[in-house]
């Protein structure tokens, strides 16, 4: 892989709109019609979300990141995909790149709804 060249540069405030944190991922649940997607439940600590991820193709078996902790993108805003609402977006590693994804992960367990930044 050769790295993509670095994006221009933004500002610190501009970074710390993007509320990034640790969920639990609960259940993956397959989205029958997609050959890409399925729903995560989450748990951020105070509450739970559903996001929508392309993880399909990735895993040969994508029930293997329940109880896994992650990182997501929160605060975006809600978004219908092939008639499903994904409440944020799962933060991997690697897909725009072409490299086979993976998850980005805190090193150790902590709280849900912890703030990545």
């Amino acid at each position: 892989m050769v790295p993509a060249e670095i994006k221009p540069t933004v500002t610190r405030t501009a970074l710390e709109a993007v509320d990034i944190r640790v969920g639990t991922i609960l259940r993956v649940e397959d989205i029958a019609k997609s050959a890409k997607l399925v729903r995560l439940t989450v748990d951020f600590g105070d509450h739970q979300r559903r996001i929508i991820a392309g993880l399909k193709q990735e895993r040969a078996d994508v029930r293997e990141l329940e109880n896994r902790q992650a990182l997501f993108v929160i605060n975006l805003e809600p978004k219908t995909i092939m008639g499903e609402e994904s409440q944020g977006m799962l933060f991997d590693i690697g897909y725009a790149d072409g490299v086979t994804p993976c998850l980005a992960v805190p090193e150790r367990l902590v709280p849900n709804g912890a703030r990545a930044g």
